[in-house]
């Protein structure tokens, strides 16, 4: 039988979200429903407000989320009721081209649940990332919950489905950071800042790192880069209260650009020549920019920042021939949520990777559209919505 829910959904452009009453169908085959307890506020949940992902309203808001298994529908051997899940919105297909090649973290057919939650007069609803956890239950494809240790408490756990793993990846596999490289980081998540850095950036032993934009998921970079063993992580941002919070990351230097040219600055920290790995955790040109021109001969700048439709960017050819290395975009932190996100919460129970910091407050349902503001103003990592 259908259940009837509250969820936090977004009615029109730029309109403020309401709480309104959801209606989620009974799991079909090969889906799942999920009773959530606790999920992340986003800046990505904020795009889908603002239009600025696409025009498919109303939307059913949240997606980094973690909760309990409630029921499942045929087929589904994954996991079971009862189950303590983190929601991904990337469920590998296993049949695309990219899987078929040994890359299930490129997918392009991701699953989603094929049901539509709806509101109470039938409208169906977009659910933010084939997920929409904003809500006290939500239904999604089997493959995108994922088991994890349920010693993990949800409001730090649930952050590991966006933001944490982009980042972290982004350094490590993408950009190719090792212990001893130098880092810059500038950003936003947990598992977008942690897969930009450990599995976009490879960031390893000995390199240097700098993360554009010290947000969750360049904070998350810069965890992520310090657990690979790089020697100097950089982070770069304008703000200095986000400036400090990067150094309890692992940010062996700042940089405030607003106080002088931070490609300057960065290549002054790294004897003149440049970090090895460079993540834009902003989704800017210009930082982009920045990112691009901070690195060494060879150096890689990784993109984990998300751009808006209507961005362009604009590069001297010669540098972008002449630097060498490679310009690499970072999907989710190329991360497979299976892999990633069972080794993220062993490193948070084993006390080498605090998620609890990324948790600035735990909010109500009725308090979302307050916690947009306050991200907007620069004055939280995380907002946490807990059921």
């Amino acid at each position: 039988m259908a259940s009837e829910v509250r969820g936090v959904v977004a009615t029109a452009k730029g309109a403020p979200v309401t709480v309104e009453t959801i209606v989620v169908p009974d799991p079909g085959p090969g889906e799942v429903v999920v009773k959530v307890q606790a999920c992340g506020v986003c800046h990505t949940d904020l795009h889908y407000k603002e239009g600025a992902i696409n025009d498919d309203f109303p939307f059913l808001l949240g997606h980094e989320a973690a909760g309990i298994v409630d029921a499942v529908g045929p087929d589904v051997a994954n996991v079971a009721v009862g189950d303590y899940v983190v929601l991904a919105w990337r469920a590998p297909c296993g049949r695309c081209r990219s899987c078929l090649r040994g890359r299930p973290w490129y997918c392009f057919d991701s699953a989603n649940a094929t049901q539509k939650m709806t509101l109470s007069d039938g409208t169906p609803l977009s659910p933010a990332l084939g997920i929409g956890a904003f809500v006290e239950k939500t239904l999604v494809a089997a493959g995108q919950a994922v088991k994890v240790d349920p010693r993990a408490r949800p409001e730090a756990a649930g952050l590991i489905g966006c933001g944490v793993m982009a980042g972290f990846g982004a350094a490590v596999n993408t950009g190719g950071v090792g212990r001893g490289d130098t880092v810059a980081v500038f950003g936003c998540g947990v598992m977008a800042g942690f897969g930009a850095a450990v599995n976009t950036g490879g960031v390893g032993r000995g390199d240097t790192v700098a993360v554009f934009g010290c947000g969750g998921v360049g904070d998350a970079a810069i965890a992520a880069s310090w657990l690979a063993g790089a020697r100097k992580v950089i982070a770069v941002d304008i703000d200095d209260r986000k400036l400090e919070w990067a150094k309890a990351f692992g940010a062996t230097d700042t940089v405030n650009s607003r106080d002088g040219d931070p490609v300057e600055a960065v290549k002054a920290l790294t004897d003149g020549f440049g970090v090895d790995v460079a993540i834009e955790a902003v989704g800017r040109p210009e930082v982009f920019q920045q990112a691009f021109l901070a690195r060494d001969l060879a150096g890689v700048v990784v993109q984990v920042g998300v751009p808006s439709p209507t961005m362009t960017l604009e590069l001297p050819h010669i540098e972008f021939f002449g630097r060498g290395g490679a310009l690499k975009p970072s999907w989710y932190g190329d991360c497979l949520p299976t892999r990633d996100f069972p080794m993220l919460i062993d490193l948070y129970l084993n006390g080498r990777f605090d998620l609890d910091r990324f948790v600035s407050e735990t909010i109500d349902i009725d308090q979302v559209e307050d916690a947009f503001a306050k991200m907007q103003r620069g004055e939280v990592l995380r907002s946490v919505v807990v059921f």
